[in-house]
């Protein structure tokens, strides 16, 4: 299963619900469930203290990938109709914004190494609840 390493407090945010959209500087063609991995720095705290339920260095959630998109063409309107929220949301910055859904965080987290850009997560180490009901229901038919 693919994977993003992502730093705190944005993985943080991301299994909270509070952020919709990941930023990147490059574009994937990857589609669906996507591991959400934090990262073991604390330099993007930028000297914050960390929640006590802010995890490091583990997979804390999984989420959908819906979309990966320009920031110009988020800027210009282009997707306003298939998301209306986009262009307003605090977090989409670009130049590649990974939008994300159905977002579920993993208590405990999996302890873990992460890697750069998408990697992936060998399948006998992916928590069985990584796979949402509408995977199930996908794959049932």
């Amino acid at each position: 299963m693919k994977a993003l390493t992502i730093c705190q407090p944005y993985a943080h945010l991301i299994v909270t619900g509070k952020k919709r959209v990941e930023n990147r500087g490059w574009s994937t063609r990857h589609r669906g469930l996507l591991l959400i991995h934090a990262g073991k720095s604390k330099e993007w705290l930028c000297g914050d203290v960390p929640s006590p339920d802010m995890a490091f260095g583990a997979v804390v959630g999984a989420a959908q990938l819906l979309d990966c998109l320009h920031i110009d063409e988020i800027r210009q309107g282009t997707h306003e109709a298939r998301y209306p929220w986009l262009s307003a949301h605090l977090h989409a910055e670009g130049p590649w914004c990974w939008l994300l859904d159905d977002v579920r965080r993993f208590d405990p987290p999996m302890s873990c190494k992460g890697a750069q850009g998408l990697w992936t997560v060998p399948d006998h180490l992916v928590p069985r609840r990584a796979t949402s009901s509408r995977d199930q229901e996908n794959a049932d038919g």
